[in-house]
């Protein structure tokens, strides 16, 4: 098995709301366990302990909610990027993402040739898509 690096998103308490997003955005498989699963009982049973977000073009993602006196801090020192050259399926997964989010940079013809933009989605996770030019019209 190669090694591989996920991307590991914790959130507080919409762990499971989020992967359901992402899977509508993305496809693929979604694999949820929850601290009940694991024995936990009270409001901590229902929280997602660990999730896994596999689809068909490659886009891996975790996630877990809090546990017991854990604390999130959302800083922006984690950004998920998004780059290829399928121009209608990454702007579709960008306005899936922006939406009850905010635009930051609009999907907008760069500098370097590319498309570009900048969304955080409705979970506070910021959002970098990158259209190659050989997806973009001259």
């Amino acid at each position: 098995m190669p090694v591989l690096l996920n991307p590991y998103l914790t959130l507080t308490g919409t762990a499971r709301e989020a992967m359901t997003l992402y899977q509508s955005v993305f496809g693929g498989e979604l694999s949820v366990m929850t601290y009940g699963d694991m024995g936990a009982e009270g409001d901590l049973a229902s929280l997602v302990m660990h999730s896994q977000l596999t689809s068909p073009d490659g886009v891996a993602l975790m996630a877990s909610d809090i546990g017991p006196g854990e604390v999130v801090d959302h800083g922006t020192t984690v950004r998920l990027s998004l780059s290829g050259d399928d121009e209608d399926r990454l702007r579709g997964w960008f306005e899936a993402l922006a939406e009850d989010g905010e635009v930051h940079v609009p999907l907008e013809k760069q500098a370097w040739g590319d498309v570009f933009g900048q969304c955080v989605d409705r979970f506070g996770i910021i959002w970098l898509v990158n259209i190659g030019s050989a997806g973009t019209p001259g």
